[in-house]
């Protein structure tokens, strides 16, 4: 793909021009950067650095074109994210993690997506993965209940989202294909109760912390099926698995961290003499070694992914479907570029000795965030299974591709 697809101006579909997602996170990395620590202690994006992002449309990417929004192709997109990951893992977590929920627009209304992600200023919505609140059926809409977790971003939201299982007449109420009804309803956030939870050692400053909402009613407009909510929009970024969007952004987070981790070592390597040992960190034949391992990972990493998703883009817009091969492709290509990254840190953290279990330095920062995205569904080790079933030729999971 041409690198004037990636940089340069863009057009929206009024004509207007803007720049490039890669240019804006090359140019706003320096003021991330700079805010690392503080991301980190407060565990979240201070207000007027997410309010500069907001403003920058960075987590309006992949919004559709209809709204006046840049509908990214999704090889700029994960190269947008690459260079936020290297100057913030949690900061481009975050941006990928709401950005690309917003995409559920593409499957509501335009009236009632612009009004949540446009008209209201810095419109972002944080969603939670896992269906456990309850939407009871009420005359025009639904009644809301419920505690949830994993809600990337929720601190700065405009809306939260829960993810529901819908109730009617007591029972739970099930899609056409037999499948139970679950939804996401769209809650103004002032209507629900942010709650302080999100206490952990890596990714900190996603501020991913759970919320409640207590009997809050939702009109039916204002919400979304969760997995059979037909298409609105015929983009080819939304015909793409949303999961595999989100994975994609996911590897491209760490291989941007992964990078930067790598050139601390490169600095320390040049001034730290190990003790007991004669040389630099860098004239040991076993750091020589293990920095040529890292330098495979990551490379083989960025361009495994990098060659499956302009493959992915480049079948959907001559296509404008996905076969199932593909989707393996892809799914394979985040996860396994996500294990590389993991091996590649592991590397730079032993290699860098004591010097790199102090809080504040950018590898024990790395070291901590690489291995909460380890635990993340879309690192699952289960996928290199998943993929070699379908590949084999065996009954697999195509929810899961």
């Amino acid at each position: 793909m041409s690198e004037t697809y990636i940089t340069g101006r863009l057009r929206l579909m009024s004509g207007t021009e803007v720049q490039s997602p890669v240019d804006i996170a090359r140019e706003l990395a320096p003021q991330i950067r700079a805010q690392a620590a503080t991301i980190e202690a407060e565990r979240e994006l201070p207000r007027p650095l997410f309010e500069t992002l907001a403003d920058a449309g960075l987590f309006h990417m992949a919004l559709p074109r209809s709204l006046g929004c840049l509908e990214i192709d999704l090889p700029t997109y994960i190269q947008a994210i690459e260079e936020l990951g290297k100057a913030d893992a949690s900061t481009a977590w975050m941006i990928n993690q709401g950005g690309i929920f917003a995409t559920y627009a593409a499957r509501m209304p335009n009236e009632v997506a612009r009004a949540i992600w446009v008209d209201t200023p810095r419109g972002v919505a944080a969603n939670t993965p896992a269906p456990v609140a309850k939407a009871v059926v009420v005359p025009g809409g639904y009644r809301v209940t419920g505690k949830l977790g994993f809600s990337t971003g929720c601190r700065h939201a405009s809306w939260l989202a829960p993810h529901a299982q819908v109730l009617e007449n007591g029972h739970p109420r099930r899609l056409e294909d037999g499948r139970l009804e679950t939804r996401y309803l769209f809650v103004p956030v002032d209507a629900a109760e942010r709650l302080d939870t999100w206490h952990v050692r890596g990714l900190r400053g996603t501020g991913t912390h759970h919320f409640a909402v207590h009997d809050v009613f939702v009109p039916a407009e204002r919400t979304v099926l969760a997995t059979a909510a037909p298409l609105l929009e015929t983009g080819p970024l939304y015909q793409i698995p949303r999961t595999l969007v989100f994975a994609s952004g996911d590897a491209a987070v760490a291989l941007g961290m992964a990078r930067m981790c790598l050139e601390a070592f490169y600095e320390l390597a040049g001034t730290k003499t190990p003790r007991a040992l004669e040389g630099l960190l860098r004239d040991q034949p076993m750091v020589q070694a293990d920095i040529g391992h890292a330098e495979a990972h990551i490379r083989s990493g960025r361009a495994l992914l990098r060659e499956t998703v302009r493959e992915t883009w480049e079948a959907l817009t001559r296509t404008g479907t996905l076969t199932l091969d593909q989707r393996a492709a892809l799914r394979i290509a985040t996860t396994h570029t996500l294990r590389l990254v993991i091996k590649v840190v592991d590397i730079i953290y032993n290699a860098a000795g004591a010097t790199a279990i102090y809080d504040g330095h950018f590898i024990q920062r790395a070291f901590q965030d690489v291995h909460v995205i380890s635990q993340h569904a879309q690192s699952r080790r289960a996928h290199y299974e998943l993929v070699g079933r379908h590949w084999l030729g065996l009954p697999t999971d195509e929810t899961r591709l």
